[in-house]
């Protein structure tokens, strides 16, 4: 039937840990209206379809009703509904809310217990739900806790940090009233909690120093080598002990006083300094350290403690650097921090190296490059012939913003240009090919010519003895004019071979132009052609 009743509008839930509230706003000027809520839910095993009345919203007075104990799935998808009713009458029912209440649920705030003490206070924090028996936040190691504190006065200024579940505030007033609160937080799931309730605590005043504790402890760490350090006021004999505590004890909500443990060889020494390496055998986590002073009078006392995180407490020290050359290159090889051995500084720092180069001349206007590698092998071209160059190189990590000092200074000097003395040996080549292309024609014919001159004014061949002995004269070159008429000298010649006939027979002087030719005494070609005409006049004389 029709009705006048107006549905509950602008419905929400609200979830604190389990506790599970549903609230309302009813626009209705209606008297006597009670409203009703029915509910379902989608789980991974049923589908139930069918609305059922929520407990703890039935028949409810006020626009907001409890309804924890009905939910017990906090993964799965929940829906909601409401009506008003007044006597036999009802309303529509509202929108439907869906939700998944792991989805929508606030964390609760955290218990505290507060101890104030020799100037400080002690805080123990239990997790929310520490008492329930249903829990919506399971893995309670997972909170981390945020402290608000701050004094309890009209100009109070108020300081964060980040507390464990059992811890220490210090650096605080003496004889001073301190407020607190503390809310639980899940970083991983960007969940902050609410805040406890306030806790307000009046600190005491803190002990005498004593001489005895150590004092200014500090860390000291450079490519993953730990040491410990601290001064000792003590003016008589004094003896320490240097203890650590893995750090995810103190996450945990038990008592880690016990749990404290000696760093193998600090025990029981006299100097101010420890090397602790040996304890960090994993770079994921943290630790703590304190020392303990010890009189002897068997009186102790205990330092305040530093905590190590390795790889943000560690400090990158300077990379080794080689430099090579070659023609046209400088090599540089890079040794990374902590030598070849140090696995952890290559492989968790992800290291990068900035490598810096110069000439180094004496213009001190010469430009500083500088150029970015991972690789720990680089070269530099552009290379200037026999000039020195200057390297160093710097370490550094993106990730974790460190850098570490600069290199020593290694310097090599470039070798000579080789293309000049190339230049040079090629044209020397080209000029002597040349010179000797036109050298040999011309010497040959310089060698021709004095062949020639020598032959003509300074013959070395003597015409045969019986050529010579004809007339009683030396033979004349044809090539010279003669100085004496022809005709004359054939008279002579005549005259001559006259008388000599009738002393020579023929045949002996055949065989002596023969002997005189076998010799190779005379074997000019106009001098046989010369014998032969004397030979006939001989024989037409002989005859």
């Amino acid at each position: 039937g029709q009705t006048d009743l107006k549905s509950p509008q602008d419905i929400q839930v609200y979830v604190v840990n389990t506790n599970f509230t549903l609230r309302w706003k009813y626009t209705g000027n209606d008297s006597h209206v009670t409203f009703s809520a029915q509910y379902r839910f989608e789980g991974s095993e049923t589908n139930e379809t069918e609305w059922k009345e929520l407990p703890g919203c039935q028949n409810v007075t006020h626009t907001e009703c409890d309804f924890s104990s009905a939910i017990t799935e906090y993964y799965d998808t929940h829906h909601v509904r409401i009506r008003a009713r007044r006597r036999e009458e009802v309303s529509p029912w509202s929108s439907i809310f869906e939700m998944i209440p792991y989805f929508i649920a606030q964390i609760g705030p955290p218990g505290i217990e507060l101890q104030s003490i020799n100037g400080v206070i002690k805080i123990k924090v239990s997790p929310p739900e520490a008492n329930q028996v249903r829990k919506m936040w399971i893995a309670h190691l997972r909170f981390k806790y945020n402290l608000v504190i701050w004094e309890n006065s009209s100009n109070a200024e108020f300081r964060s940090q980040s507390i464990f579940p059992t811890d220490i505030i210090d650096d605080l007033a003496p004889d001073t009233t301190y407020c607190l609160k503390v809310q639980a937080t899940l970083p991983l799931d960007l969940q902050e909690g609410l805040f406890s309730p306030i806790h307000c605590i009046k600190t005491t005043r803190k002990a005498v120093n004593d001489l005895l504790c150590a004092t200014n402890v500090s860390i000291l760490a450079l490519n993953m080598k730990f040491h410990l350090h601290w001064n000792n006021q003590y003016k008589q004999h004094v003896s320490y002990n240097v203890q650590y505590l893995i750090g995810y004890l103190k996450k945990l909500y038990d008592d880690y006083s016990t749990k404290w443990l000696n760093v193998p060889g600090c025990e029981n020494i006299t100097d101010t300094q420890c090397n602790f390496s040996s304890i960090i055998t994993t770079t994921s986590g943290f630790y703590y350290l304190r020392v303990q002073a010890m009189s002897e009078y068997k009186r102790s006392c205990f330092s305040n403690e530093v905590k190590v995180d390795p790889l943000i407490t560690n400090e990158i020290g300077p990379p080794g650097v080689k430099v090579d050359i070659s023609d046209v290159l400088l090599h540089i090889q890079i040794s990374p921090p902590g030598g070849s051995e140090s696995d952890v500084m290559r492989d968790h720092y992800d290291l990068s190296y900035r490598v810096l180069y110069w000439k180094n001349s004496s213009n001190n206007e010469e430009e500083i490059k500088m150029k970015e590698i991972k690789q720990t092998i680089g070269t530099v071209s552009d290379l200037t012939p026999l000039t020195l160059y200057c390297v160093k190189v710097q370490a550094f990590s993106e990730v974790y913003n460190k850098s570490s000092h600069f290199s020593r200074e290694e310097c090599v000097k470039t070798p000579g240009d080789k293309i000049l003395p190339l230049i040079i040996l090629a044209t020397f080549l080209t000029t002597l090919i040349a010179v000797l292309l036109v050298a040999a024609p011309l010497g040959f014919a310089l060698y021709q010519a004095y062949k020639k001159i020598k032959c003509v004014f300074f013959p070395s061949c003597q015409p045969p003895l019986n050529i010579e002995g004809f007339g009683g004269q030396l033979f004349i070159s044809p090539y010279l004019s003669p100085t004496e008429d022809p005709i004359e000298n054939c008279s002579i010649i005549e005259i001559i071979m006259t008388e000599k006939v009738n002393e020579i027979d023929f045949k002996d002087y055949k065989h002596s132009k023969q002997s005189s030719r076998d010799s190779g005494n005379y074997s000019n070609d106009d001098d046989t052609s010369g014998s032969k005409v004397s030979q006939e006049t001989l024989e037409k004389e002989m005859v």
